[in-house]
């Protein structure tokens, strides 16, 4: 935001960190407030590579959008934890490949709706959707008139997750969570998962962790072993569950593990 006092839209707390609004300042945008630039400027502190990890796992985004559309026959999405829309966005990248692709976007953020109205436009043979549900209630979602106005239910499905299971606790369920949404999805789904992880810099993880907890906030880095369970018995794609920069990259990746989360998409048999 700007110098001076900081508005924000009704609803929105700019005394509390966001981590909507965290990742958006880590990728340079300007919809975040000084809360969030001082917690996500302690994060970098404790991680260096925290913006290149954030673009990574952009990048990633593109990808997957990319070839569920074009090798997977995908047309339509069910993307949770949107956050703040960053061009180009899940549905535009879909419908470059085929127009008529539909997204639902879901996020539980209000500074999230007021953007997602604005930008999220579809091209006029598809469909953009956004509604406001919690992860933690997979019924909200899954029930939502919007959702099923948009998405049909015959046909399969790419459900994303990026960057989102790291906001629950283990006392959440996540893997419940996330088996509720697996289980709506007909044959032939496709689900795409981030999660940042320790693997690969115990130390430097921890911290970030520590800062992001000090600051009130939930964030789980969790095990490769953790986050593949999230798949459940649907069947991997190829490379497989990988360090986020290796997944069908369009160039050499000299350092992997660089960027410290897993990334993975399975399809539902």
């Amino acid at each position: 935001m700007g110098e001076g006092k900081e508005v924000a839209p009704p609803g929105v707390n700019i005394n509390v960190p966001h981590s909507a609004r965290i990742y958006d300042y880590w990728l340079g945008g300007k919809d975040n407030f000084a809360v969030d630039r001082g917690v996500g400027e302690a994060m970098i502190k404790a991680i260096p590579g925290m913006r290149y990890m954030a673009g990574e796992n952009r990048k990633f985004v593109h990808r997957v959008a990319r070839d569920l559309v074009a090798k997977e026959g995908i047309r339509q999405f069910l993307d949770i934890g949107t956050g703040i829309p960053t061009r180009p966005n899940l549905h535009e990248i879909a419908q470059r490949i085929e127009p008529s692709s539909r997204v639902v976007y879901v996020d539980n953020d209000p500074i999230v709706l007021v953007h997602a109205r604005a930008l999220m436009v579809s091209k006029p043979e598809g469909r953009s959707e956004y509604i406001s549900a919690d992860i933690r209630d997979p019924r909200s979602i899954l029930d939502d008139p919007m959702l099923k106005d948009t998405l049909t239910f015959g046909e399969p499905v790419g459900l994303t997750l990026i960057a989102i299971l790291m906001l629950l606790a283990d006392s959440d369920d996540p893997w419940a969570l996330v088996a509720a949404l697996r289980d709506a999805m007909p044959s032939g789904s496709c689900l795409a998962i981030t999660h940042p992880t320790a693997d690969f810099a115990p130390a430097e993880v921890e911290q970030a962790v520590n800062t992001a907890t000090g600051a009130g906030m939930t964030l789980v880095a969790r095990s490769e072993e953790a986050v593949r369970r999230f798949f459940g018995d649907w069947e991997m794609l190829e490379p497989g569950l990988v360090p986020v920069s290796s997944w069908r990259p369009d160039s050499t990746v000299e350092n992997p593990e660089a960027a410290y989360y897993w990334a993975g998409v399975a399809r539902k048999p």
